[in-house]
């Protein structure tokens, strides 16, 4: 097996590690999405959420609630798939997949040091953002990259290969 594969957790096996890693003082970080065609934009979002704390718990949409969001075409590769790929990411420390159509529930039992969201979500959007900030956490927001979408790489197969 694949070390990077035992980043994968369930959410009581995040909310465990979480409290220790707060015990011993560490920064936990933590962003959700989608994330179906892994694409630069991804990676450097990743990486810069990464940047701000010690360890980086991604919460990752479940085929169905990615299909609840972005219709019935989605997700284009299974949850599984995508927890791998992003379990893979150097800048990853821990994935665990969510059913529920927003991630409230997951950031609830984790209270994050710092939410991260992308500069396409206004903070008064970010769901979660006063749970965080009600027990003392912070809400980021990355900028979004231009030119680097899920959406369009799907379009721009469709245009090329339709």
């Amino acid at each position: 097996m694949k070390p990077y594969l035992n980043k994968i957790c369930t959410l009581e096996e995040a909310k465990k590690n979480g409290a220790a890693l707060k015990n011993s003082g560490k920064r936990i970080v933590f962003t959700n999405g989608c994330f179906d065609i892994l694409h630069p934009g991804h990676a450097r979002y990743l990486s810069s959420a990464r940047d701000l704390g010690d360890f980086l718990i991604v919460a990752l949409n479940s085929d169905r609630s990615v299909q609840a969001i972005k219709g019935s075409k989605r997700p284009i590769f299974p949850e599984q798939m995508r927890a791998e790929l992003l379990a893979a990411l150097e800048c990853v420390d821990g994935v665990l997949i969510f059913d529920e159509d927003n991630p409230l529930r997951v950031i609830k039992t984790l209270l994050p040091h710092i939410l991260v969201k992308g500069g396409d979500w206004a903070e008064g959007e970010i769901i979660g953002a006063d749970v965080v900030k009600a027990c003392g956490g912070q809400v980021r927001s990355i900028p979004f990259i231009t030119g680097h979408s899920t959406t369009d790489i799907i379009k721009e197969i469709v245009r090329r290969y339709a």
